[in-house]
């Protein structure tokens, strides 16, 4: 039954989302978080290399944003259904608060700062896994839930193409360690957002918290692998979260060889940074396309050929265009990002309610951590073939894989039972 939020969703797109109290102060924090994040890594980032004068150093201090997502994500997922929700995400930012407090301490010395960077990356995935599965709770697991975790990733998306230059400017006026004092700030005001504008609500795992809990609850809360197995058991879960896994596998394989393939076609840095925006802008683009103007129907017809055909405009590097075909091809690709709307929608549908929190994390780590191996992989490649034939390679094996997991998707969804052309379980 479709609540009064998702019927008006379903009508006027994001506007609606935007009228629910509590959604309204999730989003400020998460806007905030993000601007947090971002202005931390440029300073930490600055701060280490001045301090140390090591670009190996400088290049730890921003790769520690990432390094410990796969094991905070691993062994921190049952705490986000075992407690409740508004109690992780407020200690979580509390946590993060802290870090950079003492970041900002002058005496703190270069192995403490790093190892503050990676406490407040180990908790991170934790964090995201249990806000997005509270957007269930604050819209609805409807229509008003994808579009919630759309402008979520919207943000994200934003943030990557203006964080990093506005951290710069901020750099002009302020000592890093001082910026570092702002993202201290953030991060307590979105503590604050969250204790004071979001209802407390029961842990989903706890006992009564729904009618799936029992059995499968119970396994699921005894240990991290226990939990995996508890959401990757079911073999539509399984084929769903791989298409969330798998693409940006090889969706980042041209990002990641920007630069070199710039320079084999002697694009200038002007041009490199252009193409740096281009799949983001698509991506943004592509869901507030989706978001703004399609139903929940035409989304979740959309799924299969656009995740099918999202990385074909890739093979156009196989003549090694020049910067405006790359553009276009970028941009396409991004665009095609629309089909996740529709994903998540199968995805919330398929997540038993009491496990959705440690979904939403393991979902998070995954990604994260796929697509590092996806960027590794995409340089160990390029050592030994050509920048251009390897993004047609990741162009034309990615689009298999999608390919096999939508075959596997359509088997495991009619073995489950028949369902409604938006994914539901038809009545």
């Amino acid at each position: 039954m479709a609540t009064t939020t998702d019927r008006q969703a379903a009508r006027g797109g994001y506007g609606p989302v935007f009228r629910v109290r509590e959604f309204r102060y999730v989003f400020a924090a998460h806007l905030l978080s993000v601007l947090g994040i971002v202005v931390a890594e440029i300073s930490l980032t600055v701060l280490v290399f001045r301090a140390t004068g090591s670009p190996l150093m400088s290049a730890l201090a921003f790769a520690l944003g990432f390094l410990p997502y796969a094991l905070g994500g691993t062994l921190l997922a049952p705490l986000a259904d075992r407690h409740p929700a508004r109690r992780v995400l407020t200690a979580c930012d509390l946590l993060c608060a802290g870090c950079a407090a003492v970041m900002v301490l002058p005496g703190t010395p270069v192995g403490a700062l790093l190892a503050l960077r990676a406490a407040m990356a180990f908790v991170a995935p934790l964090f995201q896994g249990t806000r997005n599965a509270s957007l269930g709770d604050v819209l609805g697991t409807g229509d008003a839930f994808v579009l919630g975790r759309s402008l979520m990733r919207m943000v994200a998306q934003s943030a990557q193409l203006l964080g990093f230059g506005l951290g710069g400017l901020l750099l002009t006026v302020l000592a890093p360690r001082a910026a570092l004092g702002l993202t201290a700030a953030g991060f307590l005001c979105s503590a604050l957002l969250l204790r004071c504008g979001t209802r407390a609500r029961p842990a989903r795992g706890s006992a009564g918290a729904g009618a799936g809990a029992g059995a499968v609850g119970g396994a699921a809360r005894t240990s991290p692998l226990a939990g995996m197995r508890a959401v990757l058991g079911d073999r539509r879960l399984r084929a769903l979260t791989l298409l969330f896994w798998l693409p940006p596998v090889f969706t980042v394989v041209p990002e990641a060889l920007l630069a070199p393939y710039a320079d084999a076609i002697g694009a200038g840095t002007a041009a490199l940074g252009v193409m740096m925006c281009a799949l983001p802008i698509g991506t943004i683009t592509g869901e507030l396309w989706a978001g703004s103007t399609l139903g929940p129907a035409a989304r979740a017809r959309l799924v299969a050929p656009l995740a099918a055909a999202c990385l074909l405009p890739l093979l156009v590097y196989a003549v090694r265009p020049g910067v405006p075909v790359v553009l276009a091809a970028l941009l396409a690709v991004g665009l095609a990002h629309a089909h996740t709307l529709g994903l998540d929608q199968w995805y919330v549908d398929a997540v038993p309610e009491e496990l959705r929190g440690r979904a939403m994390t393991l979902l998070g780590t995954g990604l994260m951590t796929l697509q590092g191996v996806g960027m590794a992989l995409a340089g160990l490649a390029a050592e030994f073939v050509p920048v251009h034939l390897v993004v047609v390679g990741a162009a034309g094996i990615g689009t298999v894989v999608v390919l096999l997991l939508l075959a596997e998707l359509r088997s495991a969804t009619r073995a489950s039972g028949p369902r409604s052309e938006t994914g539901h379980i038809a009545k």
